[in-house]
């Protein structure tokens, strides 16, 4: 079976092939050529999730999933949330993202914080929703080189270091879109 990952982000497509683990087939929109920026004008997670899945799966008629992602974090209010990507603008840039929330919690000594991810699939008309959260903390400044968004300054509980400083395969285990995608992958086997 083959589904379209309503995705522009390789390396999310990264992550989620190896979580998937080739028990489906997994094609981007870049194997679809599809170079068109997906809206994502909802106020929730949820939301933005869905509306990508629809727009891929009205528009070009494939299977598809898609996911959101937002880091909500306490002394911000829930921010930057549904706003994570774009957090220091439209440009979308992880770096000037990671330099304003750290500007923003200079001084806080509450620095909890949770990734959440919403993976919306779209199968012959019928939408499901699977949702993934890590509860963590914002460390005071980057720690690592690996991963993208804010994986460099988001330490999970339990945990001695950041998404950034752990191999692909330990993020794996444990993160927000690794739960998501696992409940994905669980109701596509009965499917």
């Amino acid at each position: 079976m083959s589904f379209v990952f309503a995705t522009h982000n390789k390396s999310k497509a990264v992550e989620v092939e190896r979580l998937i683990n080739n028990k489906i087939d997994i094609l981007t929109l870049g194997d679809l050529n599809i170079s068109q920026d997906i809206p994502e004008t909802s106020a929730t997670i949820e939301g933005n999730a869905l509306q990508k899945a629809r727009f891929v799966f009205e528009k070009y008629s494939y299977n598809c999933f898609a996911d959101d992602t937002g880091l909500e974090v306490e002394a911000l209010k829930g921010a930057p949330g549904v706003y994570s990507a774009r957090y220091a603008g439209e440009q979308k840039n992880d770096n000037d993202n990671i330099a304003k929330l750290l500007n923003e919690l200079k001084g806080q000594n509450n620095r909890k914080a949770r990734f959440k991810t919403v993976i919306a699939l779209i199968i012959n008309w019928k939408e499901y929703l699977f949702e993934g959260i890590i509860r963590g903390e914002i460390t005071e400044e980057r720690q690592g080189i690996r991963g993208f968004g804010y994986d460099s300054v988001f330490k999970p509980e339990g945990s001695l270091c950041t998404f950034a400083e752990m191999t692909i395969e330990e993020k794996n285990k444990i993160s927000h879109r690794a739960i998501a995608i696992n409940k994905l992958a669980e109701f596509l086997k009965s499917y």
